[in-house]
């Protein structure tokens, strides 16, 4: 029995889904360890970066030349792009790291790299699900990646009134307001693709 290849489209999302959740992991395990090798770790995170842009133009480039495909067009093209817009933020993080030198990561900075690590995973559990055609099924994970925003925002506004509070030098201030602004944004693409698998659902359930 010949098995059936699997849908381009739904390997190129779960492809890229998965680079997310080891892109996400690579920044957490080493986002308190940078005083050695943050000119290697954004490197690292630059490669995973590009890995997706791969993806993104695999996608593109079937989707210009298939008839019939799994999902409507555009939501198989806005999933892809919102999956995108989340390693991009990860890697523009990690590259301020190395521009800013910002060398000694701080507690805030540690809870953002750990909620976008569980966001990730999620991402890719909901992306497996939807290639396995159990729509419904992917509902517990946009839940989960909707709290995990909400975990986000509730850390920004802490740390950016701990920020005020403590710091004194100004280029510090900004520095560390920017990369903290950057790491809550990345929170929020994770909820745009948890919005844009409902829709899906929605559309297709």
């Amino acid at each position: 029995m010949k098995l059936r290849k699997k849908d381009i489209f739904f390997e190129t999302l779960e492809n890229m889904a998965d680079t997310i959740v080891q892109a996400a992991d690579y920044f957490a395990q080493n986002i308190t360890d940078l005083r050695e090798n943050v000119e290697n770790f954004a490197g690292v995170m630059k490669k995973y970066e590009s890995q997706c842009d791969t993806y993104t133009h695999t996608v593109i480039k079937e989707l210009n030349k298939t008839f019939i495909t799994p999902l409507e067009r555009d939501d198989i093209m806005d999933l892809i792009t919102s999956m995108d817009d989340v390693i991009d933020g990860l890697e523009a993080s990690a590259s301020r790291f190395y521009m800013y030198n910002l060398l000694e990561p701080d507690e805030y900075i540690v809870q953002f790299a750990e909620i976008l690590r569980q966001s990730a995973y999620e991402i890719q559990k909901a992306v497996h699900l939807l290639s396995q055609k159990k729509l419904l099924a992917i509902r517990e994970y946009t839940i989960r990646l909707n709290d995990l925003e909400n975990q986000g925002d509730e850390v920004l506004r802490i740390c950016t009134k701990a920020l005020f509070e403590t710091v004194k030098d100004p280029i510090e201030l900004i520095k560390r307001k920017e990369l903290y602004e950057r790491l809550e944004t990345t929170t929020d693409k994770c909820e745009d693709v948890a919005n844009m698998l409902e829709s899906i659902i929605m559309r297709n359930s």
